[in-house]
């Protein structure tokens, strides 16, 4: 009669563990980053006597652990395609930028205007209102580089508040993975808690993932060691000490990471998460306040020479029109009085114009507005290109993800079929109970 009741309370403990982990299963079905869970059963046996190995079934059944539903290699593709993606992406956002502060600010339109503002001088050398055009085209242009530069500079400091921002984040998700490899540690394996650590771990390498791409390897307790990079890279966590990853500019523009672990600091060569965009937006950057730079110094340069070749309205050596700041683009006109444009070539009157044929030529020499519209174009076609490419790298993504939560994702259909069940077995050992219960009395009746 005890075995009976022995077989009936086993199961009811045991059932009601399950539809717990049922339960937790619906109940976290829309939650980010939780495994399916299911708790294993197994049949108690005995062995009948010391020197037999035969087993004896028929004792109930009980509890052996949590079983976690996860595919490791599902999980790294995940990460991998994230990865790949946040780069792309952020690559694209620093095109973006690069495309509005190139394009933005009409330099290439008021550049034209500037020279076709010189052809009407031409017209009336002696006229005041076609020199006061050109000083306002002057103006407007050299405001214009002053505005490209300040926006190509702009994003540079959105790139370094995205790579501070992202280096927080990444010592932040170290120190929180240090923390989950402890607990799992501590944890008993195949407990309710050693599953939510690890749901911890994978999501937080996901993160992780999107920020720098990762080289992961797990011990058999689930603990992570994440490497920086590729699998060469430098160790950034193992056990529960992470390293800090620190960001740098050089003069030139560009960028590094480096990491520091146990007084050790290496480099980080990231291919992949928004570090990797952030040093490949930073190079673009630089190439394209470079190329910026070079055309609004031969630009200034043309014009000054032009100046200084020729003669102004009253006869004079023409002065520069444009003096330089801090950078090349940083220009501002020089002289205010129409009368100190220098149309007239050496020795010639009032109404010479032939110096203004110098400032053509090097216009066309120059070729300012065609390489304008070249540095335009090719950002252009860099940006339709990653976006191009974030688009397929989001749809693999999605495939990643969608490949992962086939394994790991709850089912409702099937979580609610397992309700049903445990349900019925739940009740039918409460049923054994109350019979073993009922015989028992009945026999005390007898007596």
């Amino acid at each position: 009669m005890s075995d009976l009741l022995s077989v009936g309370a086993t199961g009811v403990l045991a059932y009601q563990s399950a539809l717990t982990t049922v339960s937790d299963n619906i109940a976290n079905a829309a939650t980010p980053g939780y495994s399916r869970r299911e708790t294993t059963l197994k049949e108690i046996t005995s062995v009948s006597g010391v020197a037999s190995s035969r087993a004896q079934a028929g004792n109930g059944v009980t509890t052996t652990g949590i079983r976690r539903f996860s595919d490791e290699l599902k999980s790294s593709a995940v990460r991998s395609s994230s990865s790949d993606l946040a780069r792309t992406e952020s690559s694209v956002t620093f095109l973006s930028g690069i495309e509005t502060a190139l394009s933005g600010n009409t330099l290439s339109t008021s550049l034209t205007d500037f020279f076709n503002s010189a052809k009407a001088i031409a017209a009336d050398p002696t006229a005041s209102t076609p020199r006061t055009a050109f000083i306002e085209a002057a103006t407007t242009a050299a405001s214009a580089f002053g505005v490209t530069g300040r926006a190509l500079d702009a994003v540079n400091v959105t790139i370094d508040t995205t790579a501070s921002t992202s280096v927080a984040q990444i010592n932040g998700i170290g120190t929180a993975l240090g923390q989950v490899n402890n607990g799992l540690a501590r944890s008993q394996p195949g407990s309710g808690a050693q599953a939510q650590l690890l749901d911890q771990r994978d999501q937080l390498l996901e993160q992780l993932s999107a920020l720098s791409n990762v080289s992961v390897s797990t011990d058999d307790i689930g603990r992570v060691t994440v490497r920086l990079g590729d699998a060469s890279g430098p160790v950034f966590l193992s056990g529960d000490t992470s390293g800090t990853v620190y960001y740098a500019r050089s003069a030139a523009g560009s960028v590094s990471f480096s990491v520091n672990r146990n007084g050790v600091t290496s480099a980080v060569n990231p291919t992949g998460g928004v570090l990797a965009g952030v040093a490949e937006g930073a190079l673009r950057v630089a190439a394209a306040r470079t190329d910026l730079n070079q055309i609004a110094s031969d630009f200034t340069t043309t014009v000054n020479d032009f100046q200084a070749q020729g003669r102004d309205l009253d006869g004079n050596a023409g002065t520069p029109l444009f003096t330089i700041g801090a950078t090349p683009t940083d220009i501002s006109v020089a002289i205010s009085s129409p009368r100190a444009i220098a149309a007239a070539s050496v020795g010639g009157g009032p109404r010479d114009n032939s110096n203004l044929t110098v400032l053509q030529q090097g216009r066309l020499a120059g070729g300012f507005e065609d390489r304008l519209t070249a540095l335009v174009a090719t950002n252009a076609s860099t940006l339709t290109a990653r976006q191009q490419v974030a688009a397929a790298q989001s749809t693999i993504r999605d495939g990643a993800i969608a490949a992962r939560d086939s394994t790991s994702g709850v089912n409702l259909d099937a979580e609610a079929v397992d309700l049903l069940r445990f349900q019925q077995a739940y009740q039918a050992s409460s049923r054994v109970i109350q019979a073993a219960q009922d015989t028992f009395q009945t026999i005390l009746n007898i007596r």
